[in-house]
């Protein structure tokens, strides 16, 4: 069984910054892809930033210059530093990793719980 725990979520002011962690545990093989999406009320979730194992990066255009993703292949966790945030960046922050559990297993995609952002003005 796989699991993914976030942390770092909370309430900031306008301006400020926050970082996410999540980490990946149980009967994991491989880690490719790790990422960081959101779902504001009555939106749909959307991409916030993405991660391969090779470390290469890609983020929505509403964080370029604010958010950066990060991971720690050793611990099976990634990061997301959130700087400059604004009240539009409130939402429920989900973590996503692509992994296989096994050699020769499919690939799927497992998910964290979420943990809430709000951001004041």
């Amino acid at each position: 069984q796989v699991q993914l725990v976030e942390s770092g979520g909370g309430l900031v002011q306008a301006g400020g910054s926050l970082r996410l962690s999540c980490a990946a545990s149980g009967r994991i093989f491989s880690i490719n892809a790790m990422g960081w999406y959101r779902q504001a009320p009555g939106m749909q979730r959307e991409l916030v930033a993405v991660i391969t194992s090779g470390g290469s990066t890609n983020y929505a255009d509403s964080v370029k210059g604010r958010f950066t993703i990060s991971r720690d292949n050793a611990k099976n966790t990634v990061y997301l530093q959130m700087n400059s945030l604004k009240p539009e960046d409130t939402a429920v922050y989900y973590c996503n990793a692509d992994l296989l559990i096994c050699v020769g297993c499919n690939e799927y995609g497992y998910w964290g719980q979420g943990t809430q952002v709000t951001v004041s003005s």
